[in-house]
């Protein structure tokens, strides 16, 4: 079963050669200057700009549901075969949140919390975007579960950069 993987920018081309991905998911802010590994082809790539904040600051791209409902219906659309990578700048905020937002959205049957402590025993600093879990509860019908989940995990331990980690989605 192909898994998702989560990692920073900084290890984008080893963790998408490494796990043979054939899809990608990038969270960055607006103009971060990001080449695009080439072993994925562009039509298997989703980008979004968005700032990793939860609350609207001038200048910044606050998480809303145009950049939240791509993310699901892209997962939705990954084949499986092979891996899928989801990045950030850091690879604690947005690629998390964007990861247990794709686990919820392909595992309907999970139960919230559970995706929420794999997450957590996968990534001690991971530090899910709080507004794109709550962007994405609300479309996905998750009644306030996937916002009381990342709560409940709470702030992960302090980094700089978190480290690659994957998740199973089933």
């Amino acid at each position: 079963m192909p898994l998702i993987h989560v990692c920073p920018l900084a290890q984008l081309e080893a963790v998408v050669a490494t796990t043979g991905a054939s899809h990608l998911v990038s969270l960055l802010s607006a103009n971060t200057p990001v080449t695009p590994p080439r072993m994925i082809p562009a039509d298997r790539r989703l980008s979004i700009s968005v700032s990793d904040i939860a609350e609207p600051i001038k200048g910044h791209i606050l998480p809303q549901e145009e950049h939240v409902a791509p993310i699901i219906a892209f997962v939705r659309a990954w084949p499986r075969e092979r891996p899928l990578v989801i990045h950030c700048w850091a690879g604690i905020s947005r690629s998390t949140a964007a990861a247990f937002v794709s686990v919820c959205a392909l595992a309907p049957h999970r139960e919230e919390i559970e995706i929420a402590q794999a997450l957590r025993a996968a990534s001690p600093s991971a530090t899910p975007n709080p507004r794109i879990v709550a962007v994405a509860d609300a479309l996905l019908g998750r009644s306030g579960r996937m916002i009381g989940a990342v709560q409940r995990i709470g702030r992960g331990a302090e980094a700089s950069c978190g480290e690659p980690f994957q998740l199973k989605i089933d």
